[in-house]
């Protein structure tokens, strides 16, 4: 079993930043892959982003790409997304994830075994 925690979400205007954290517990932290997905309002949950379980590979959705990085801290077992040049567009609830059972899956959201509970992230025009 694997608990996550998000935090780090909140109000920011447009061009601005955040980084988003999901701490995770459970398991051993550095056998499994982690995501980042979001869902604005009336929408499905998208992929966002994904690390390896050792962080060297990085997946990102091409609306995103060039803007965020996530990262990881295996010795602190948590998921890191930074967010640069953040746009209305951006705003939704992100949710971290984990263990989607291959790098060949890290793309789906149906692949992930274990959610957090979301942190919301508004960005204003």
């Amino acid at each position: 079993q694997v608990q996550l925690a998000e935090s780090g979400g909140g109000l920011v205007q447009a061009g601005g930043s955040l980084r988003l954290s999901c701490a995770a517990s459970g398991r051993a932290f550095n056998t499994y892959d982690m995501g980042w997905f979001r869902q604005a309002p009336g929408k499905e949950r998208e992929f966002v982003a994904a690390v390896s379980w050792g962080g060297g590979r990085t997946y990102y959705a091409d609306s995103v790409k060039g803007r965020f990085t996530i990262s990881r801290e295996n010795a602190k077992t948590t998921v890191y997304l930074q967010m640069y040049s953040l746009k209305p567009e951006d705003t939704a609830v992100y949710y971290c994830a984990a263990d989607p059972g291959s790098d060949y899956a890290v793309l789906s959201r149906l692949s992930y075994k274990y959610w957090g509970q979301g942190t919301q992230v508004t960005v204003s025009s």
